[in-house]
């Protein structure tokens, strides 16, 4: 996926009485995931849904779910997500005290395993478990809430991950989420970003179809330009 990307649109911004009516807002050919942020209100100062939300977009939406788990206690709910129907999912580094032993059990349990860094977590904090994961998510925003202002010091820490990927010839799909719009997005895929999650960008505008069309014509842009990938 080196000259490739995905807009990710995140439920988290959608009218949460109407999850799948939402969904189907951004039911267009670009989009194949849609993103569901999990939240317990412990480790984040916020509370969204569980797995019960996951397996009712699975049954009557044709997207693949990539299911974000901002919670505490991964290992006791990751069975139930994933048996809820996620295809990849994404638990925090700073979780959990056995990453390792934490991304084996999503593998286990069939999905994808993603490791999700806070903008203040190093690079250094996932270097021994960059062989066993499908996705490394940078957050962009202190997460907890949507809406919130991008981070620059993201790019950075964005191409640092692809030269490491690059490096050691590796085959994660990197994915960056917060504030991510018309403007950001071209920034993040020039540092090095496959996966692009938008929630305001997209569920905050009348047009959704037309809002997601707009960032991916963005960073359509900037490859149109040759724009160099930062190093």
């Amino acid at each position: 996926m080196a000259n490739s990307f995905q807009i990710l649109p995140s439920i988290l911004a959608a009218d949460h009485g109407r999850f799948v009516e939402e969904a189907q807002t951004v039911d267009i050919p670009e989009i194949e995931y849609l993103h569901i942020d999990v939240m317990d209100g412990h480790f984040v100062p916020n509370i969204t849904f569980g797995p019960q939300v996951v397996a009712s977009l699975k049954k009557h939406t044709r997207f693949r779910l990539d299911v974000h788990l901002m919670i505490e206690n991964v290992d006791r709910y990751t069975p139930a997500f994933a048996e809820a129907g996620a295809d990849i999912i994404t638990i925090h580094q700073e979780a959990g005290p056995h990453l390792h032993r934490s991304l084996a059990l999503i593998r286990d349990c069939r999905a994808r395993a993603g490791v999700a860094l806070n903008p203040a977590t190093p690079l250094e904090s996932i270097r021994w478990v960059l062989d066993a994961v499908d996705l490394v998510l940078i957050m962009s925003v202190n997460p907890g809430f949507g809406g919130q202002k991008f981070i620059p010091a993201a790019l950075q820490k964005i191409a640092e991950l692809r030269a490491i990927k690059e490096r050691e010839k590796l085959s994660f799909i990197i994915e960056v989420d917060g504030g991510v719009d018309a403007k950001t997005a071209p920034q993040v895929w020039s540092a090095g970003a496959e996966f692009l999650v938008a929630g305001s960008a997209v569920f905050g505008k009348t047009d959704r179809p037309g809002a997601a069309r707009e960032i991916i014509a963005a960073v359509e842009r900037a490859q149109q330009r040759g724009q160099s990938r930062l190093v």
